[in-house]
């Protein structure tokens, strides 16, 4: 089975986690069209159709560090933003291996991998247009980072940096019609 990851169609495998109770494998694409159809997370958004995004880090003694974010789902991967001197950004300085969850109305997903600091320009410029909609960030003078008035506590102070999740594997769980699948990219 091949879809789209990040940069282009990589090969993946799936595992049906829900065979106990005959429950067919979930499809990948209907997740990615799920994540493509976007998951609000603006406050002031409301209830069920505000979404929040979690990333997972580790600690220097291998713990885990949980931490919500304002994540984007953009040609095929998450993206995120944060300052070099916040906890999570330290932890991925030292180690990039991380995890994102997010739930939404028709599926819960996690996805594993490591997360890479991107400073190209225009994709840099590219990804602030997409928080915009949302948050006022813009490019800042180096061009490789953003800033803005305000951001989340978590984010720490600005520049902050962005970060896509190259993807390693994904779990999904469905309510309705039911199923959990998991991935390897």
């Amino acid at each position: 089975m091949s879809a789209a990851v990040g940069d282009g169609l990589v090969t993946m495998d799936a595992t049906n986690l829900a065979t106990l109770y005959d429950l067919p494998t979930l499809d990948w694409g209907a997740i990615t069209a799920g994540l493509d159809a976007g998951f609000p997370q603006a406050p002031g958004s409301g209830g069920p159709n505000r979404h929040s995004s979690w990333l997972t880090t580790l600690d220097a003694d291998g713990g885990p560090h949980v931490t919500g974010i304002g994540a984007l789902w953009v040609d095929g991967t998450f993206w995120f933003e944060t300052g070099e001197r916040t906890r999570k950004g330290r932890n991925l300085a030292r180690d990039p291996r991380c995890a994102l969850s997010l739930a939404t109305e028709k599926f819960d997903l996690v996805v594993r991998g490591t997360a890479e600091q991107v400073t190209d320009p225009a994709t840099v410029a590219r990804m602030a247009a997409h928080w915009a909609e949302d948050w006022p960030c813009r490019v800042d003078d180096s061009g490789t980072a953003l800033t803005a008035d305000f951001s989340a506590p978590s984010a720490g102070r600005p520049p902050w940096h962005v970060y896509r999740i190259v993807a390693e594997s994904a779990t999904a769980l469905s309510i309705a019609p039911g199923g959990a699948t998991t991935w390897r990219f």
